[in-house]
């Protein structure tokens, strides 16, 4: 079986693990289609020879030992979890790129200096437990041990008692020490229409854009739906409406690529009768500069606060702030050389969506590899990138991977 048509294998393999079949990809962090994917892909770590292990947020860990003693490690990887129904490409793409990595070193018998780990990190998306990039903020620690544990789902589930579920002990350690990771490579699709305009089968990431994630709280009145005049009222879910409303114009005002989005709305009590006396809802901004990202947020929270002397409690809690990283210079110029000896023509570009690589990018030297989108369709079931082209993304990493984990080929 040849290198791509074993990869796309494994994606379908992946793709059955959803609670949405024929409807999509929908793998909640700690269900049981993380666990069902979780098994999957230890089993897929030990039989390439690696050393398996999880941390106290249930990121996957396979470790191939270097030959020198407590020397840091190239890491490998990308998510498991998904968007509701979402495609079967993002994230599970790139740990199945480094898994070959890793089988290609078997096959071999590479024997590295430096150890080669593949990771497989959880609720990047945030789909379950709000903010995302929670698997690797955890092992930076720009997620407290004490945030982590507060963090509950929409019906009450910590993340403890998630984990406890599926068998994950959330009590081992958690952050990992900077100097334990030399680097760290990850290979997403582009969820996005530029390489696949161009014909070009692989993009060099460059710079990824900064993004900040509000959860929105507006607080009414609830009352009967037919019994409380139009000028008694004090409907949060009317309000909330307007203010989502003018959220898309702050961000055509800011310009510089700029972009406001509203992708989760709940509705309480969520009767047909009853006038909503709360709503809560996401607020997702991103830029490419910071300055536009902090002029935009502070201008959605005078928005928000604007209702607050209108007879409405408002709070606008801030779960996630990322600003634009640049990466690594010397791993993206390597990447280039090695995709230039190998004959696959690449380009450089800047990603539009934020991922684990600009978390890692605080504390090690990160490089980002992206292959094109069909469409450039991402976070929905049509999603589909070609097996060929993430095959080129194997050979790239595996030529980087030897070189970065300084491979005896004595």
């Amino acid at each position: 079986m040849s290198l791509d048509e074993r990869i796309e294998k494994q994606i379908n393999e992946l793709s059955k693990f959803t609670a949405t079949p024929g409807k999509g990809t929908t793998r909640l962090t700690y269900s049981k289609e993380d666990l069902l994917t979780r098994n999957y892909m230890k089993d897929k770590m030990q039989e390439y020879g690696l050393t398996v292990r999880e941390d106290g947020l249930g990121n996957i860990f396979g470790k191939l030992e270097g030959t020198v003693k407590d020397a840091p490690s190239v890491l490998i990887g990308s998510h498991f979890d998904s968007v509701p129904n979402g495609g079967a490409y993002d994230g599970p793409a790139g740990v199945i790129v480094a898994l070959e990595v890793a089988a290609l070193f078997a096959k071999n018998q590479l024997i590295p200096k430096y150890p080669l780990e593949i990771v497989a990190l959880i609720e990047e998306e945030g789909s379950r437990f709000g903010g995302g990039l929670m698997g690797s903020r955890g092992m930076v620690g720009s997620l407290s041990e004490d945030d982590f544990k507060r963090l509950k789902d929409k019906d009450g589930i910590t993340t403890v008692e998630a984990m406890a579920e599926i068998g994950l002990d959330g009590f081992l350690p958690k952050k990992r020490e900077p100097m334990t990771i030399k680097s760290f490579l990850e290979l997403h699709i582009e969820q996005g229409p530029i390489l696949e305009e161009k014909d070009i089968p692989i993009g060099v990431v460059e710079a990824i854009v900064g993004l900040t994630q509000l959860e929105v709280t507006i607080e009414g009145k609830a009352g009967h739906a037919g019994t409380t005049p139009m000028d008694r009222r004090t409907d949060a879910l009317v309000t909330a409406a307007q203010i989502i409303s003018r959220l898309p114009g702050l961000a055509i005002e800011e310009g510089e690529g700029t972009v406001i989005t509203t992708g989760r709305l709940h509705v309480f009590p969520n009767g047909a009768n009853v006038i909503p006396d709360k709503v809560v809802f996401s607020v997702d901004i991103r830029s490419g500069k910071e300055e536009n990202m902090n002029h935009v947020i502070s201008k959605v929270r005078e928005l928000i606060d604007s209702y607050q002397n209108q007879g409405f409690q408002t709070t606008a809690e801030q779960l996630l702030y990322m600003p634009p990283k640049i990466l690594n210079e010397e791993i993206s110029a390597l990447m280039k050389e090695i995709s230039a000896d190998l004959g696959i023509p690449y380009c450089s570009i800047n990603s539009g969506a934020g991922h684990d690589a600009m978390v890692f990018s605080d504390v090690t030297d990160v490089g980002m590899l992206f292959v094109p989108s069909k469409a450039g369709l991402s976070h929905c079931p049509e999603e589909w990138s070609d097996a060929r082209h993430l095959a080129n993304g194997v050979q790239i990493f595996y030529e980087l991977a030897k070189r970065l984990t300084e491979v005896d080929m004595g």
